[in-house]
C-alpha cells in the first residue's frame, strides 16, 4: 500500500502562485510515476501533470502548459505542483496520484492508470 498525503492548497488572487507537496509513504518503490489531478464542482477529475520517480519524465495538459510545474524529491518521497499564473478557472480540489506502472503516453491522463490517491487540496484562485 502507499499513503498519499497532500497540502500546499489555500486561497489565492489570480495571478499568484502556489506550490502543493504529495508526499508518499508505505511501498513508495512500487510506484513508476505521481501525477496532480483536479476536480472542481460538478465536474470530473481531470489530470494535469505527471511526472517519474526515475528519469523525471514529465507530461501536462495543455490547460497548465507553461503555467503548472512538476517536480519530485526522491529522497524525500515528495512531489511537488508549482503553479504560476493562477486563474480563477484553476479553482479545484487537487489530488495527487501514484501509477504503479509505465503507461503509454497516450493513457497518462486517465485516472484510471492511477492506482493510489491522495485526500487533495483545495486551491481557490480569486478574480
Amino acid at each position: 500500500q502507499v499513503q498519499l498525503v497532500e497540502s500546499g492548497g489555500g486561497l489565492v488572487q489570480a495571478g499568484g502562485s502556489l506550490r502543493l507537496s504529495c508526499a508518499a509513504s508505505g511501498r513508495t518503490d512500487s510506484t513508476y510515476a505521481m501525477g496532480w489531478f483536479r476536480q472542481a464542482p460538478g465536474k470530473g477529475r481531470e489530470f494535469t501533470s505527471r511526472i517519474t520517480w526515475s528519469g523525471g519524465s514529465t507530461y501536462y495538459a495543455d490547460s497548465v502548459k507553461g503555467r503548472f510545474t512538476i517536480s519530485r524529491d526522491n529522497a524525500k518521497n515528495t512531489v511537488y505542483l508549482q503553479m504560476n499564473s493562477l486563474k480563477p478557472e484553476d479553482t479545484a480540489v487537487y489530488y495527487c496520484a501514484a501509477d504503479r506502472h509505465w503507461t503509454p503516453t497516450a493513457a497518462v491522463a486517465s485516472p484510471l492508470e492511477y492506482e493510489y490517491w491522495g485526500q487533495g487540496t483545495q486551491v481557490t484562485v480569486s478574480s
